[in-house]
């Protein structure tokens, strides 16, 4: 229980907080664009981003018990580089497990996902794209993918990286983030057409949902 003038929050821990994420951000950036670098020059840029990828969603959810031995102080670092061996060796490039080694060794294993999310923005970047999430009331096949990515690029002048999320309770059937920037489906006139046809598949599903539990 909270008495009277006491604060339930430290407004001075909050503002730590933020400035420990500001902080971990740049490392990961750091680190990110160290792991770029090594693998444009051994010509394995899109094999290391899968790999770093893949390690970290698919291995640390999956297996939660990586993860928190990674981030843990209490395991050495001679063990976190016997983990990544046991793990990853003549299973990636040879410039993701240095990479991981060299992470290892300064005890930012527990970064790795902030780290593939920093490297896959680098290379973005690099190539003169915007980083773009799409996401839609309903899913969209590969031909309305395309379609949406090329109108919005066309709308905005940009070039994108797109990747696609579903949301069934997203307003017009379709929103844009292009980094920091959120767009509706106003953004194009076809974006606009797409919209529309997306709520009322929206409302076609919630109907049929309803009718088939309506049905004894």
């Amino acid at each position: 229980m909270t008495t009277s003038g006491e604060h339930p929050t430290d407004p001075s821990a909050i503002g730590e907080t933020a400035a420990t994420d500001i902080g971990g951000q740049r490392l990961a950036k750091v680190y990110a664009q160290a792991i770029l670098d090594a693998a444009d020059a051994a010509g394995c840029r899109n094999e290391v981003l899968a790999e770093l990828h893949s390690l970290a969603t698919d291995v640390q959810s999956k297996v939660p018990a990586a993860r928190a031995l990674f981030a843990s102080p209490r395991v050495s670092i001679e063990e976190k580089e016997l983990l990544v061996e046991k793990i990853c060796s003549g299973r990636v490039t040879p410039t993701t497990l240095h990479s991981l080694h060299v992470l290892a060794r300064h005890d930012r294993l527990g970064m790795l996902s902030e780290i593939a999310a920093a490297a896959a923005r680098l290379a973005s970047e690099r190539d003169g794209l915007r980083r773009a999430e799409f996401t839609t009331a309903v899913p969209l096949d590969s031909a309305d993918q395309a379609r949406v990515v090329a109108d919005t690029a066309a709308a905005l002048g940009l070039r994108l990286a797109a990747t696609f999320t579903v949301d069934p309770d997203v307003l017009g059937g379709l929103v844009v983030r292009v980094e920091d920037t959120v767009y509706d489906h106003s953004v194009a006139t076809s974006l606009n057409r797409l919209g529309d046809r997306l709520k009322q598949r929206s409302i076609h599903e919630i109907q049929y949902r309803r009718d088939r539990l309506g049905t004894p």
